[in-house]
């Protein structure tokens, strides 16, 4: 009798012992499906959003590239009476407000003491619109704007870029300074590119000795 009772209970401990097994298993699959499924979810958000950033910097690079490269510089300036980098002397770019820019040594056309404004725009040719383009100045505003403050709207009064003149602008930020107008030859293709504007004091340092 006793044997029996022994049989009965090794029978059901290893019967528990299967079941629990089994339990256990399909659990740890069920687990590996999920991390399965949030590991490719999250690659797939990563893809994204490197997709995202990519598309952003092309954007800007065209943006930069539509610049017209070269200028009537305005005639009603006032010089700048001490400039760090008086006329005729060369420093080298340190932005890049267009393709083969930054790092090219450039020749100072002129500098100019005015207001200096960063600038949101929709073109009048109907382009998407252009945010915080640096840089315009209070000649290039329309003739008998005030100077203007940090939310401001202004028409614009200059060609830069294509559809810039005429367009309604709002100003994101302005500087009070010197600003100059610069000859450089482009360092992707050499292409020479004369009285660019402008380039604020920041964006330009002198060269090595």
């Amino acid at each position: 009798m006793k044997k029996l009772i022994l049989l009965g209970l090794s029978t059901t401990f290893i019967l528990m012992g299967c079941t629990d097994t089994s339990d256990t298993t399909e659990t740890n699959d069920s687990n590996t499906e999920m991390n399965v499924a949030e590991e490719d979810a999250n690659q797939d958000e990563m893809t994204e959003m490197d997709e995202m950033d990519e598309n952003d910097e092309i954007d800007e690079m065209d943006e930069m590239a539509e610049m017209d490269h070269d200028g009537e510089i305005p005639t009603d300036l006032k010089k700048a009476e001490e400039p760090a980098f008086p006329e005729g002397s060369t420093a080298i770019i340190t932005a890049a407000h267009m393709p083969g820019m930054e790092g090219a040594e450039a020749t100072i056309v002129g500098a100019f003491d005015t207001t200096v404004y960063e600038v949101s725009y929709t073109p009048t040719t109907g382009e998407e619109r252009v945010t915080n383009h640096r840089w315009v100045i209070q000649e290039d505003l329309e003739e008998g704007t005030d100077v203007a403050e940090a939310g401001d709207e202004v028409v614009l009064d200059a060609e830069h870029m294509a559809g810039m003149q005429g367009a309604t602008a709002i100003v994101e930020e302005v500087y009070n300074g010197t600003i100059y107008a610069v000859d450089y030859d482009a360092t992707t293709d050499g292409e020479r590119v004369t009285n660019h504007m402008w380039m604020t004091e920041d964006e330009l340092e002198a060269p090595e000795e």
